[in-house]
C-alpha cells in the first residue's frame, strides 16, 4: 500500500490549533471545556497551548473601563466554567458579556494571577462566532431560578447548572445500566411501545387509535362532498338496469361483437358507479360503532391498542428463548396524578432471567443498584458535588452507603409487624397499617430511613395487591414478589418470580377479572417449554431522584409529561 493521503488543509489547521489530540473534540472544531478544566491540575498543565473553545456565557463583565471582559463560558460537558478574557480590540464586549450569548473563541491558555480560584484561563485573540442574546427578553438570567419556574421554559432549562448536571447524571446512569447488564451476559431487547396487553391490569393506559382523526377527516369530507341521497342511489340502480337491458337486447338481436362489447363496458362502468354510491351512502359521521359499542375492527390495528405501561410481558418471550434479557425504554400511564412522584411518560429498566427464582432476582437487583451508585461516584462526582451543594448535602454519603452496604431482607409480614410495633410506640401514619395493605410511601420510607437506615428488600407480598403473573407461594396467600425500598424515595424496584405453571396463571388471570384472549400468547410460554424465571422493573427517574436528592420527578426527565402539560 502507498502512503496515507495527506489530510486536507482545514484538518491540518485544526491539528495546529488544538496543539494536542487529547484536547480537541473528535467531531467538532473546539476543545470541550471538560478537557481543559477537569484535569487533576485544573488545566494548569495546559498553559501555553493554543485552543479553540465554545459555549454559552454564564456570566460576563467588562473591566478596566471597558478595555477587556471576563466571561464564564460553559458548554455542558461539565459543571465547571472556563474563564475567558477578551480585549476590546478583539470584539464588541457589550454583546459578549450578556448571559446566554453563544461564543466560539480561539486563543492561548494561561495561568491566571496568583490568588485566582481558576487554575487556567483562555486569553482570546480571535472571536469566531457570536450568537447574541437580548438580555431584556432572555428568560434564563443569571439570578437564581426555581425548578418550578424552569418547567415553564423547558426548551431553555438545560442551560442551567442544575438541569445540565441532571442530564449528565441521567446519561451516566443509562450508560451504567447497559454496562451492568452487558457485563453480566444479558441481551438488550427492544419491546414495543404500542401494545394490546395491560401488564398491570389497572386500566390506566393511553389509547392508541386513529378512529378519532379518521372520524374528523370523514366529517370534513362529507361537508365538502355530501353523501348521496336516496334519489341518487335509485338513479344509479336505474342506470345499471337500463344498461343491462341494452346488453340483453343486443345479444337477442345478434348484434356485432363490437356493439355488445361496448355495451358491456358501459354496464361495467354503471355497476362500478353504483358500488361507489352505495359505499358512500353507508358513510356516517362520528366514530364507527357495532352493537352499540365502538367498532375497533375499523381501527388501525383492527383491535384496541395502547401505549405500554411495561415491556415486561413482551421481554419474557425472549427470556424464555435466550435466557437473560433486559429492556430499557419509555412507558406510559394515564393516571391523573399531580404528585411530585408521578409522570405520564417515564422510563423503565426491566430485566428477565430464565432458570432463576426470587432469591436470584433479589441478588441481581441489589447488585444493579449498587453498581449504579458506584458508577456515579466514579464517573460523575463533580455533578454529585453540585447536587450536594444545591439540593441534598447527604446525597454523596447515601450513594457510598448503598454501594457498600448489604441490603436488609424481610418478608412483607415482618415489615407489617415492624410498622404495627411503631404505631404502638406512638408513630402516626396517614394510612392505617394492617396485613393485606399495599405499603404506602410513608411506610416504605419509615422502614428504610428510620428502622434500618439502609436499603430494604421486602418480599412475599399478599397476592391480592400484586399482578397476575407473580408466582403463587405454597401458602396460597402470598406471591413471590419483592420490592427494594431506599431512603428518600421509598420503592425503587418492584419484581417477582413469574408464575410458570399453566393452570395456576390461567386461574390468576380469571381471578383478576381479565379477559383470557389478549394473553393467549403469554399462556403459550407456559404451554410450550415452560421455565422458572424472574425479573424486576426499576423506575429510571426514581433512581435519579434517589441519587440527586431533587424532590420533584418532573425535574429529572428532559421533557416531563403530566396532566395538563406536554410541552414540545
Amino acid at each position: 500500500m502507498g502512503d496515507q493521503a495527506t489530510p486536507p488543509a482545514p484538518e491540518l489547521a485544526e491539528m495546529a490549533i488544538s496543539d494536542g489530540p487529547s484536547l480537541k473534540h473528535p467531531f467538532s472544531d473546539r476543545a470541550p471545556v471538560r478537557s481543559i478544566v477537569c484535569r487533576p491540575d485544573g488545566g494548569a498543565g495546559l498553559a501555553g497551548q493554543r485552543v479553540r473553545a465554545g459555549g454559552w456565557v454564564k456570566t460576563g463583565r467588562e473591566q478596566g473601563k471597558g478595555s477587556f471582559a471576563f466571561l464564564e463560558v460553559n458548554d455542558g460537558s461539565c459543571p465547571a466554567n472556563l474563564q475567558v478574557i477578551v480585549d476590546a480590540g478583539v470584539a464588541d464586549l457589550s454583546t459578549l458579556v450578556q448571559t446566554g450569548t453563544c461564543v466560539l473563541v480561539e486563543g492561548l491558555l494561561k495561568v491566571p494571577p496568583e490568588g485566582a480560584k481558576q487554575k487556567i484561563e483562555l486569553r482570546v485573540d480571535k472571536v469566531l462566532h457570536v450568537g447574541p442574546t437580548d438580555p431584556a427578553s432572555y428568560p434564563i438570567p443569571k439570578t437564581k431560578l426555581s425548578l418550578e419556574f424552569l418547567r415553564d421554559h423547558i426548551h431553555l432549562r438545560a442551560r442551567t447548572n442544575t438541569i445540565s448536571a441532571v442530564a449528565r447524571i441521567r446519561n451516566a446512569l443509562a450508560f451504567a445500566t447497559h454496562s451492568f447488564f452487558q457485563e453480566h451476559g444479558f441481551l438488550y431487547v427492544h419491546t414495543p411501545i404500542i401494545t394490546t396487553s395491560d401488564c398491570e391490569g389497572a386500566g390506566e393506559m393511553f389509547q392508541a387509535t386513529t378512529l378519532i382523526s379518521e372520524a374528523e377527516k370523514l366529517e370534513k369530507e362529507l361537508i365538502l362532498n355530501p353523501p348521496p341521497t336516496e334519489a341518487d342511489l335509485e338513479a344509479a340502480k336505474l342506470t345499471v338496469g337500463e344498461k343491462g337491458n341494452i346488453v340483453s337486447q343486443l345479444k337477442a338481436a345478434k348484434a356485432t361483437k363490437e356493439e355488445i362489447r361496448a355495451s358491456v363496458a358501459d354496464l361495467k362502468i354503471a355497476k362500478e358507479n353504483l358500488s361507489r354510491v352505495e359505499e358512500r351512502a353507508k358513510l356516517k359521521p362520528g366514530i364507527p360503532t357495532k352493537d352499540g359499542k365502538i367498532d375497533y375492527g375499523q381501527d388501525f390495528f383492527s383491535r384496541q391498542a395502547f401505549l405500554t405501561v411495561s415491556g415486561q410481558l413482551q421481554v419474557e418471550t425472549y427470556a424464555c428463548a435466550v435466557s437473560s434479557v433486559y429492556t430499557f425504554g419509555p412507558t406510559f400511564r394515564a393516571e391523573h396524578s399531580h404528585t411530585s412522584r408521578h409522570l405520564a411518560e417515564f422510563w423503565m429498566v426491566e430485566p428477565e432471567i430464565a432458570f432463576a427464582d426470587l432469591q436470584d432476582d433479589m441478588n441481581c437487583a441489589e447488585a444493579y443498584v449498587k453498581y449504579m451508585c458506584q458508577w456515579l461516584l466514579n464517573k460523575c462526582f463533580d455533578d454529585m458535588e453540585l447536587m450536594a451543594k444545591l439540593y441534598d448535602k447527604g446525597c454523596i454519603d447515601r450513594l457510598r452507603m448503598v454501594s457498600s452496604t448489604p441490603f436488609e431482607r424481610i418478608s412483607y409480614t415482618e415489615a407489617v409487624q415492624l410498622l404495627e410495633e411503631a404505631v404502638r410506640g406512638g408513630k402516626e401514619f396517614e394510612k392505617n397499617v394492617e396485613w393485606g395493605i399495599d405499603l404506602a410511601s410513608e411506610h416504605e420510607r419509615y422502614l428504610t430511613e428510620d428502622i434500618f437506615k439502609k436499603p430494604v428488600i421486602v418480599y412475599n407480598y399478599p397476592k391480592g395487591i400484586k399482578a397476575f403473573y407473580m408466582r403463587l407461594n405454597d401458602d396460597s396467600k402470598t406471591v413471590a414478589a419483592m420490592d427494594i425500598l431506599v431512603p428518600k424515595v421509598g420503592e425503587l424496584i418492584g419484581g417477582s418470580q413469574r408464575e410458570e405453571r399453566y393452570e395456576v396463571i390461567q386461574q390468576r388471570i380469571a381471578e383478576m377479572g381479565l379477559p383470557i384472549e389478549p394473553y393467549e400468547w403469554y399462556l403459550d410460554l407456559r404451554r410450550y417449554g415452560t421455565v422458572k424465571h424472574c425479573g424486576f422493573g426499576l423506575g429510571f427517574e426514581r433512581m435519579i431522584l434517589f441519587a440527586t436528592g431533587i424532590d420533584n420527578i418532573r425535574d429529572v426527565i428532559p421533557f416531563p409529561r403530566y396532566p395538563g402539560r406536554a410541552d414540545l
